[in-house]
């Protein structure tokens, strides 16, 4: 198998079969970050990862990380500690300072470029890019976010400056997605973070073929409408 070198005068996208197997998952080069490749690359199990300075690069591994949100792993610790949260938690408030936020944290940050930023600022201004917020008082402290692809949400980063920030973030996102429909995050890759919250790897085939019936799948009407998702009690 080779390395596919994309045209920006077409978004079509290889197979995510004719990856490669080293590095895992890389499927292609090249092309744009613009918004309609960038959701045929989320329609297809595909998305961009690469440093500064690199062309583009597409990716889709296999296996692939994904979380079931009811089976996310609330230990006995973080479960006292949310049920006495200093934390307020909102949707779509401040998708760009959530984006930067990530971009800055040294671990996760390294590829969000400030090309990454611009092209997943416009894919949440056309309504398709989101993000969480995890505030104590007025400072945001932590947050995530992702792409939607229906019942199905693509999990892209997350940041914490605070105890338990971006844990909080993810439970009471998984708690508000479950009720109202969704059925799958996506975590693309495994680590020692996502895996103690409960991600798991399954085959690329299996991820293919749960986001080909879940992204038509619509969850409850004006599910992604900014609120407040979380008001820590008085």
């Amino acid at each position: 198998m080779r390395l596919v070198q994309l045209s920006r005068h077409s978004i079509a996208f290889p197979s995510p079969e004719a990856a490669l197997r080293e590095p895992n998952g890389l499927l292609a080069l090249g092309g744009d970050l613009s918004p309609a490749r960038l959701l045929m690359a989320y329609q297809q199990g595909i998305f961009p990862w690469f440093s500064p300075g690199d062309p583009i690069l597409w990716w889709s591994p296999d296996p692939r990380a994904v979380l079931w949100p009811e089976q996310f792993h609330l230990s006995r610790s973080m479960k006292r500690f949310h049920k006495s949260s200093p934390y307020r938690i909102t949707l779509n408030h401040a998708f760009d300072r959530v984006i930067r936020s990530c971009a800055d944290e040294r671990d996760e940050g390294t590829w969000i470029t400030e090309s990454i930023i611009l092209a997943y600022q416009q894919l949440h201004e056309l309504g398709h890019a989101h993000s969480i917020e995890v505030w104590r008082g007025d400072e945001l402290v932590g947050g995530m976010y992702g792409v939607a692809q229906g019942a199905l949400f693509c999990g892209e980063s997350m940041f914490s400056r605070a105890e338990n920030a971006s844990k909080t973030a993810l439970l009471v996102f998984c708690q508000a997605f479950i009720g109202s429909g969704g059925r799958l995050l996506d975590c693309q890759v495994l680590n020692n973070h996502t895996a103690s919250l409960g991600a798991v790897e399954i085959p690329r085939k299996t991820y293919l073929e749960h986001l080909s019936e879940l992204r038509a799948m619509p969850l409850a009407e004006r599910f992604w409408v900014p609120r407040v998702l979380f008001s820590p009690s008085a």
